[in-house]
């Protein structure tokens, strides 16, 4: 009998001790970090609220009870009374039910009313019918992605339980060294901005973090080859901080060279790290380049994922646990929280962030019960990277569109789809509500208003006030009838360019491809139009070339291989980044509880990390590091 076998032999005996005498428990298993109760009487569990909460508790593990199939209410019956339950403005769109594991996915415009009091809802249909529910959001606007991936992993659930049983059983294996010491690798993303990637080590675990590209140097990857990270398939797990390529674009590479573990990230980092993978791909085809992989690979990574939820404290290995807090930065970026062994280490990877409150979302999180090491991301950390306040901003950006529409002009914003153009989308229908500045067209290109649909499919990870505005249909920002999604190509673009004042909020954020270059083509020569940059231009792309002033820009892989020229004007206005400045990274740091010993700061030009990295050692008296790549650090 293998130790894990053993483990759960041990485990349902102690189960079964701590339970009533009339509740049964057929089978026990693990299903990555949960484990897994399979009973005849699931309706015995849910009469009593307080069980799977105390068994959680006195066994340190996250549960989940399911139903023997065999004693399960069929399907027919089993809907009717849901619906008999769930109150009718919950607004429940669809039943899903699986007879493999006895669930039932609950699809519902309200979840909350689904869930009820304390869970009272699920617990009572589950006393009702046996089957176990589980609840997803109907998103406010439909989301092909959110859609897809749903339908995706309905179709792959016996290949995903598969896998689940088999992470959990590594996750549960006996440890095998008797060494104990944490070391981190630098792997990319050190003195310089893109391809995010580190490697996180243990005697027993190898935990890679994040495996992004770097914005306009397609051929500058995280160094995978390196010894610390090889093979790639004996690495035992990989966490994302937050979907943005230059963290993301690379994980489905991993499955290409062997990779077949866990990624543990958030749900809403999870979808969209598909929709920005896919469409990674997508654009490399376009211009000509060669894709790094197919989109199978996209496919199986999200298969592979486990989705957390912030606060979390969640098993990934035998000697390490997880806990993903909120970054701040855009939909679903988390800060991962690292604690190693049995106290003996912890360390936090901040991912990007953003300390302060934005419309979007609440500030980063930076109190956890213990940190002696910081990774941090130090983009604006220059001595002079201090951010316009955000009130100013929203002023500066007013002004900038009042100018240009008075002068009957287009203004052309460059933004991520994920994050940035949400926030501007947020500003500007504000203003043209309060009449500060007049009403026109904001026609959202590229992938903005996909990206846009599923921030509304997780209104929990979104500021309290924007979350109820959204659960208010007649309230929803987003459906403002300003927003124009542009579906209609190149033919709809020429009619914007033919017509009257608008803006346009267009992907790429960095004018790296997408359909930004067609935007340039059509309104670059437009003195009346007015280019506005909105997010980080990293070194070497172009739109920090733009930004610099260059007025003659190359417009190679759109079939043409010239120059063209720029006559419309160029502005920029900070402080809608989704990265805090100097200022809110000194205030990470300096309000941190605890505040660590060592500071390492990465995901910055050299200039910035090194700045940070004095500023911090001057002000806190701490350790502070400025890495260069292929570094190793050891911290016991």
């Amino acid at each position: 009998m293998s130790t894990v076998e053993k483990q759960l032999d041990d485990l349902k005996a102690e189960i079964a001790a701590e339970i009533p005498n009339d509740i049964s428990v057929s089978d026990v298993t693990y299903e990555g970090p949960e484990l897994v109760i399979y009973t005849r009487d699931p309706k015995k569990f849910a009469q009593n609220g307080d069980l799977i909460r105390t068994l959680a508790g006195k066994l340190r593990k996250r549960i989940t009870v399911r139903p023997d199939p065999d004693v399960l209410a069929r399907p027919t019956d089993a809907e009717a009374q849901i619906r008999a339950i769930i109150p009718d403005e919950a607004g429940v769109t669809d039943l899903d039910f699986h007879a493999d594991t006895g669930e039932v996915v609950i699809e519902a415009q309200k979840p909350g009313m689904v869930i009820g009091r304390h869970g009272s809802t699920l617990r009572e249909i589950t006393q009702k019918i046996g089957w176990t529910p589980e609840v997803v959001r109907t998103p406010p606007i439909e989301s092909a992605t959110v859609s897809n991936v749903r339908n995706f992993l309905k179709q792959e659930r016996e290949d995903r339980r598969e896998i689940l049983e088999r992470v959990g059983r590594q996750i549960h294996r006996e440890e095998l060294s008797d060494e104990q010491w944490v070391r981190i690798s630098t792997l990319g993303c050190c003195r310089e901005v893109g391809r995010a990637s580190f490697i996180l080590s243990t005697a027993e675990t190898r935990i890679l973090i994040d495996c992004g590209d770097k914005p306009g140097a397609e051929d500058e990857v995280p160094y995978l080859q390196a010894p610390e990270a090889n093979p790639l398939n004996s690495i035992d797990a990989v966490v994302l901080t937050h979907a943005h390529l230059d963290h993301s674009a690379l994980i489905p590479l991993l499955f290409k060279y062997g990779y077949d573990g866990p990624i543990y990230c958030t749900e809403p980092t999870r979808d969209l790290m598909g929709l920005l993978t896919l469409d990674y791909l997508d654009v490399a085809a376009k211009e000509g380049r060669t894709p790094p992989y197919e989109s199978e690979m996209v496919r199986e990574a999200l298969k592979h994922t486990i989705p957390l939820e912030y606060g979390d404290v969640t098993d990934i290995a035998p000697d390490v646990k997880l806990t993903l807090h909120n970054a701040g930065h855009i939909l679903g970026s988390a800060v991962s929280h690292f604690h190693i062994g049995d106290g003996l280490y912890n360390v936090a990877f901040s991912g990007d962030i953003h300390y302060e409150d934005t419309r979007l979302f609440n500030g980063a999180v930076n109190e956890f019960p213990r940190v002696e090491t910081l990774v941090m991301e130090s983009t604006y950390g220059g001595r002079n990277d201090y951010q316009t306040d955000q009130a100013d901003s929203e002023q500066k950006l007013m002004e900038v569109i009042q100018e240009t529409y008075d002068r009957d002009g287009k203004i052309l914003i460059p933004a991520f789809a994920v994050g940035r153009s949400q926030e501007i989308m947020l500003v500007i229908e504000e203003a043209m509500r309060k009449g500060k500045i007049p009403e026109m067209p904001v026609h959202l290109d590229g992938m903005i208003w996909e990206a846009t649909a599923i921030h509304t499919t997780y209104p929990e990870y979104l500021r309290d006030d924007l979350r109820d505005r959204i659960f208010h249909e007649n309230e929803n920002p987003f459906l403002s009838s300003q927003f124009n999604h542009i579906d209609g190509g190149e033919d709809e673009r020429r009619d914007v360019t033919d017509g009257g004042p608008s803006i346009i909020l267009s992907t790429s954020g960095m004018v790296t491809g997408g359909p930004i270059m067609s935007w340039l083509e059509h309104l670059g020569p437009d003195p009346d139009t007015t280019m506005v940059f909105v997010g980080y231009q990293a070194q070497g792309t172009l739109g920090r070339r733009i930004q610099s002033g260059w007025d003659e820009i190359p417009m190679n892989g759109r079939g043409r291989s010239d120059t063209l020229s720029l006559d419309l004007s160029v502005e920029t206005v900070d402080g809608f980044s989704g990265h805090s400045g100097r200022q809110g990274l000194v205030d990470y740091v300096r309000t941190m509880n605890p505040r660590p010993e060592k500071v390492l700061c990465v995901h910055g030009d050299e200039s910035s990390v090194q700045d940070l990295s004095s500023a911090l050692y001057h002000k806190f008296d701490m350790r502070t590091f400025a890495p260069k790549n292929l570094e190793t650090f050891r911290f016991r």
